[in-house]
């Protein structure tokens, strides 16, 4: 491709450093992954405070992954040193290979920053979205490299998570999902590649299936909330059950993805559920509120059903 400009479809010697948009739990983390990996990253949101919080984090889980030998201190102090926050846009945007977009499930607002994106970005670098409701066709064309977009999706917590998926758009060409497959190894991820794009991807399809199912047995009173995640992980082998697994990851998070899907499909079953809907209204979104299906303590114990 002619934005390309490189040898072989898997030549990573030509990303060398990555922006990351929006410093929220995934973000940063992902900033994080990329810093470790031997990039250097610079993280981007619009609220210093919001970097600030990043900033603590992160540094707090690198001192315990040192304080438990799961990390080596002086290779920590070298990732931190190849890790820049900061929140001009268009300062960072200037001199990258890869742009990582995780900002808030807007679907406007996420256009309204590849807009910006491309005006400042090198013609070369990649853009992809971390978005699981939004498919790359629904936001390539704020930019004028449809060919260099797709989505490379992480999980929550991505420092953790091993799977990576990539979701390449109608105009994504093959040596953009070639580079993206290649990178998510280089940064010890699992690349899982859809062959179309489709709303919520691979996993988050089947763990909605099963996440719905789960609301709908519980406020058709069949069973509890802490029954229902007991039966998932005794029976079916989870590692945590659906409602504990909402909480730990943020109940808005599923409940905007929904009305997303909702507002695409008018399909009623993919409006978010009375009950979400009713924790997101009352602002209980999880563990990082301290309530949501669950309560907890303010080192995040979990105390019990709420």
């Amino acid at each position: 491709m002619e934005h390309l400009g490189r040898e072989s479809p898997n030549d990573l010697a030509t990303i060398k450093r990555i922006l990351v948009v929006g410093a929220g739990a995934m973000g940063s983390q992902i900033a994080l992954v990329c810093a470790r990996a031997g990039y250097e990253v610079l993280c981007h949101d619009v609220a210093e405070s919001s970097l600030e919080r990043a900033r603590k984090d992160l540094r707090s889980r690198s001192a315990r992954d040192v304080a438990k030998g799961r990390r080596d201190a002086g290779q920590e102090a070298a990732v931190f040193r190849r890790l820049v926050f900061g929140t001009d846009l268009d300062a960072l945007a200037r001199d990258v290979d890869l742009v990582i977009e995780a900002a808030v499930e807007n679907l406007d607002l996420k256009r309204r920053i590849f807009a910006q994106l491309e005006e400042v970005a090198p013609k070369h670098a990649i853009f992809a979205t971390n978005s699981s409701s939004f498919v790359p066709s629904k936001l390539a064309d704020a930019t004028s490299r449809p060919d260099l977009f797709c989505n490379i999706h992480f999980f929550n917590p991505a420092l953790v998570m091993k799977c990576v998926e990539i979701v390449a758009g109608p105009e994504t060409s093959a040596e953009t999902v070639e580079l993206a497959k290649a990178f998510v190894v280089r940064i010890g991820k699992e690349p899982v590649v859809l062959k179309k794009e489709i709303p919520g991807f691979i996993a988050n399809r089947i763990l909605n299936a099963v996440r719905d199912e789960a609301v709908f047995l519980y406020e058709n009173g069949v069973a509890s909330v802490d029954s229902i995640d007991a039966a998932c992980r005794t029976a079916l082998g989870y590692p945590m059950g659906p409602f504990e697994l909402m909480d730990l990851t943020g109940i808005d998070i599923g409940y905007f993805t929904k009305k997303a899907r909702f507002a695409e499909t008018n399909d009623p079953k993919d409006a978010p559920s009375r009950s979400v809907t009713e924790l997101v209204e009352r602002g209980d979104l999880g563990r990082k509120t301290g309530r949501g299906w669950y309560e907890y303590a303010e080192d995040g114990t979990p105390l019990g059903p709420a």
